[in-house]
């Protein structure tokens, strides 16, 4: 098998505000796995809170390609990966999703399936998914809020955690009044204490909000699950639950987990969270961070697991390079087709590919490393 690796800038239509940061854009590194004149795809983006900038995605990219390399066909290498076997132990999760992702694409489209039917569901998923509206004027909220629900979405996320929790609260009442038959998140991503939750919380369950998302700082498990005991509102875990062994400890005491692929290692270990939740009492959110179509497809392939759909990063670009998975109607849609079912857009050059002259959307960004072939 050959693997080849390209990075390009994804930037965002507007700065997205949470309680910690802001964000215009990042980089994403897209992985080509090729056997036999087919190939699969995955992508990986940069997170400052998981310590992975584009340099060292690139390197441990590299060195997981070395290690396919070894491998006779995709499907014993995606055999080994989900075994446990590969990438190499401590790569990070967002390392072995992506490559997770481009040997599913392969797979699939070497049986002619698409990757809903090599996880055992036959109908292609669909979702209604969150949209996000960030920190910003209760103006401005209202206003995304009106524009989102004309056009078909249902579930908002409004983030919080403003320094002023006020403001927060203003916002929320600003969506609600634009926005009053839609179904409403709450995400602090951490920024309260537990006595401020106490007090706000209430407040938030009389504006009709469904649920909040990591209201507490991470960190302290047994906090948020005190928390989740006694709050007027379900209690979803996202910073708190990174992987297995932490959905283990808050499954049946708080009553989301929120699984990410580039979380929690990919879309097996993601079924592995899933199996954990089943019958437990905690339901299943499927989140993402802001990358492409390509790296929210194997999360949309799952859709039909969870309570909560939140996959909506690809919305939130400029100019989504790859195309396939829908969205834009609030309903988030696995493809038909073999594989993955997305394909990039007019410009858009996958890894392995010559590109179409100069990239607007989806601009190839400095490549760490080595760009192109990474393993034969």
């Amino acid at each position: 098998m050959k693997v080849s690796q390209r990075t390009v800038r994804l930037e965002l239509t507007e700065p997205l505000r949470i309680s910690r940061s802001t964000m215009a854009a990042r980089d994403a590194i897209w992985l080509a796995v090729e056997h036999q004149g087919m190939r699969g795809y995955g992508e990986a983006v940069t997170s400052t809170y998981y310590g992975l900038d584009a340099a060292r995605l690139g390197r441990l990219l590299h060195e997981a390609g070395r290690e396919l390399a070894r491998c006779a066909t995709p499907e014993s290498a995606l055999d080994a990966l989900s075994a446990g076997e590969l990438p190499s132990p401590g790569t990070p999760p967002a390392v072995t999703a992506a490559v997770e992702s481009a040997l599913l694409d392969l797979v699939g489209k070497r049986a002619g399936v698409p990757v809903h039917r090599l996880l055992g569901a036959p109908e292609a998923p669909h979702a209604a998914t969150a949209r996000t509206i960030g920190i910003t004027s209760y103006r401005a909220a209202a206003e995304q809020a009106r524009r989102l629900t004309r056009r078909g979405f249902s579930v908002l996320k409004i983030k919080a955690g403003a320094p002023d929790p006020e403001d927060d609260l203003d916002r929320v009442l600003a969506v609600r009044n634009a926005a009053p038959h839609a179904r409403l998140l709450l995400d602090p991503n951490g920024a309260w204490s537990p006595a401020l939750a106490d007090s706000l919380l209430p407040r938030y369950a009389g504006l009709g909000v469904e649920a909040v998302e990591q209201p507490l700082a991470p960190g302290d498990p047994e906090a948020l699950a005190a928390l989740a005991e006694r709050s007027p509102l379900p209690v979803i875990a996202d910073e708190d639950a990174v992987g297995f062994e932490d959905a283990r400890r808050l499954a049946g005491r708080v009553h989301g987990i929120n699984v990410k692929l580039a979380k929690c290692g990919g879309v097996t270990a993601a079924l592995r969270i899933a199996d954990l939740l089943a019958g437990s009492g905690t339901a299943l959110m499927l989140g993402c961070l802001t990358a492409s179509t390509l790296g929210l497809a194997p999360a949309v392939h799952l859709a039909d697991r969870a309570r909560w759909t939140d996959l909506d990063g690809h919305l939130l670009l400029a100019h989504d390079p790859w195309t396939g998975i829908g969205g834009t109607d609030g309903t988030v849609r696995a493809g038909r087709e073999p594989g993955l079912g997305v394909r990039p857009v007019d410009g858009a050059a996958p890894p392995g590919e010559e590109p179409a002259g100069r990239e607007t959307a989806g601009r190839q960004a400095p490549v760490p490393g080595r760009d192109g072939e990474a393993a034969q």
